[in-house]
């Protein structure tokens, strides 16, 4: 029994040596199973290795147009936040350079480069959302800058009554002055100093005829003993519009602007608010 499990190794050995080592000894209808064997085996790897080349192609095709809405993002951001275009080219790729200091050549598989396309994919889905949060942020700030009183109703002239106790004109006591005044000639354009929405165009015992201006949040702007006013309750205006012009109606000894600026309820010195001149 030992010498015939022995003899059935010995002719295993021998057939596994033949097909290993001398396949041109083995019969023709072995070396055709053979051959068929190896070229499906063959065909099973290069369709794998199609697909996998296929499947990558596809997504670098995705990464790539995710890359063009980073690109275009970036720019809107770039404008948002005042940078230079030549500061940040995003169309671009940036500039780079340095010593070449090489390493080892190592091989990728195939599971392993669509295991690092899968992560560099989620990275810029991640970073694109983040983005996405930050310009929609950065545009919020602002249209809140655009509706805060920021720019001077008067594009030449400076104010030339400040915001505080005064000496009043009329009675010659002191009084409190609730905001600036603008000595400019009788119909001198004046202009909302923040977008908003016309609260009140009328005339009024003191200011004259006034406009006053609400902001949201609580802030309110006046446009004071104005010659004529152009704009209507219910109006909306942006930041910079013509509304009224220069004049001395109310309670008023000469040609110029009174300009108000209320939080609560409660005036504010304008000059806090106004960062620039209009034009």
């Amino acid at each position: 029994m030992a010498s015939f499990v022995l003899m059935l190794g010995a002719a295993f050995s021998m057939q596994y040596l033949m097909v290993r080592y001398a396949p041109e000894g083995l019969a023709e209808g072995m070396q055709i199973l053979l051959s068929k064997v190896q070229s499906a085996e063959q065909e099973k790897q290069q369709s794998y290795l199609h697909n996998s080349l296929d499947a990558m192609a596809s997504r670098v095709g995705q990464m790539q147009a995710q890359m063009q809405r980073l690109d275009a993002l970036g720019g809107r951001l770039a404008k948002l936040t005042g940078m230079k275009p030549e500061e940040f080219q995003f169309d671009q790729p940036p500039a780079q350079g340095g010593p070449l200091i090489t390493a080892p050549a190592q091989q990728m598989s195939v599971s392993a480069l669509e295991h690092e396309l899968d992560s560099l994919s989620k990275v810029v889905s991640d970073r694109n959302d983040k983005l996405l949060a930050l310009e929609t942020m950065l545009m919020q700030n602002q249209l809140s800058s655009r509706l805060l009183p920021s720019i001077s109703p008067i594009n030449d002239g400076w104010y030339s009554s400040n915001f505080g106790w005064r000496i009043d004109p009329f009675t010659g006591s002191s009084a409190m002055h609730e905001g600036v005044d603008y000595m400019v000639p009788e119909g001198t354009a004046i202009h909302a100093s923040a977008g908003g929405v016309v609260a009140y165009s009328d005339y009024h015992p003191q200011y004259g005829n006034m406009v006053e201006i609400d902001h949201g949040n609580d802030i309110v702007t006046r446009y004071a003993h104005a010659s004529r006013v152009m704009v209507k309750v219910g109006q909306v205006v942006r930041r910079g519009e013509k509304i009224a012009e220069v004049g001395s109606t109310g309670r008023s000894t000469g040609n110029h602007l009174h300009f108000e600026v209320r939080y609560k309820g409660i005036a504010q010195n304008p000059v806090r608010f106004l960062q620039k001149r209009l034009g």
